[in-house]
């Protein structure tokens, strides 16, 4: 067989005309060296994603009905500046590019870029999320609906640390939910960052920053759990109405909201 290939290659030589013969030149390793990926992988995304029922089980259950995830389909977010911040207005999650890189010290980065000079917009809407078991059942959410805009997005796996740290720029235009066991609603929640302001709005300042590490981590029994250290999330938040008992109560604001050096584990038990 090894004769057999040798053959096979001095045949295709042969067959390379004389001209083409004289560009063929032997590669030492520092030119190999150069030879690489280094642009790395660009990903341009678009797309809508609707699950009918997401259930956990442990020995009762959570059911999550009617998941969708796309577009805002909307122009008028953050109205007041009069500005169309996110381009067309689709149903669908798109003007997005993921860049994907492998940094010389083995880190891996994953950046999420608006394709073009605008926020990607985001819509998550569910309907009834039941709890469920042997003594019957309890919705504990209904009717959730977020419109929101991302100004970017980085994940970042750090060979030197095992972390896995999580940065993105996010401004929340609409929320709204029901807690029917509670007979609570909250009507037109709105996030933005800590120093926007509604009465001179500026698109810079609309983005609230968060900012965590995930890795893993010994609990309190030594054993190893999934750690999440949350170490920057700033933001106003304001809240339309609060309805209880399908009366509104009035509303409600929180200014300079900073959360910092905040750590839990998750494991089961």
């Amino acid at each position: 067989m090894k004769g057999l290939k040798l053959s096979l290659l001095a045949l295709c030589i042969a067959g390379v005309p004389p001209g083409v013969m004289a560009e063929i030149q032997r590669l030492d390793e520092s030119v190999m060296g150069n030879i690489t990926g280094q642009a790395g992988v660009t990903i341009e995304l678009e797309t809508k994603l609707n699950i009918d029922r997401f259930i956990y089980t442990d020995e009762g259950s959570l059911e999550i009905n009617d998941i969708s995830v796309g577009g805002a389909n909307r122009t008028d977010m953050f109205s007041e500046m009069n500005l169309n911040l996110n381009g067309s207005a689709t149903d669908t999650l798109d003007n997005i590019r993921i860049n994907i890189d492998v940094a010389s010290d083995g880190d891996a980065i994953i950046n999420l870029l608006p394709l073009s000079f605008n926020a990607v917009d985001l819509r998550v809407s569910t309907g009834a999320w039941n709890l469920t078991g042997t003594g019957g059942s309890t919705t504990v959410l209904d009717n959730f609906n977020m419109d929101a805009l991302i100004g970017s997005g980085t994940i970042r796996i750090d060979t030197a640390t095992d972390k896995l740290n999580f940065k993105t720029d996010i401004a929340i235009d609409d929320m709204d939910f029901d807690v029917p066991f509670l007979a609570l609603g909250i009507r037109d929640f709105q996030m933005t960052g800590a120093d926007y302001d509604l009465q001179a709005p500026q698109p810079l300042r609309l983005f609230a920053y968060v900012e965590m590490d995930m890795h893993k981590a010994p609990n309190s029994q030594n054993v190893e759990s999934l750690a999440i250290d949350l170490q920057t999330f700033e933001a106003d938040i304001r809240i339309g109405g609060v309805i209880v008992g399908g009366t509104s109560i009035g509303s409600m604001a929180l200014d300079n909201l900073a959360i910092t050096d905040t750590s839990m584990l998750i494991y089961g038990h």
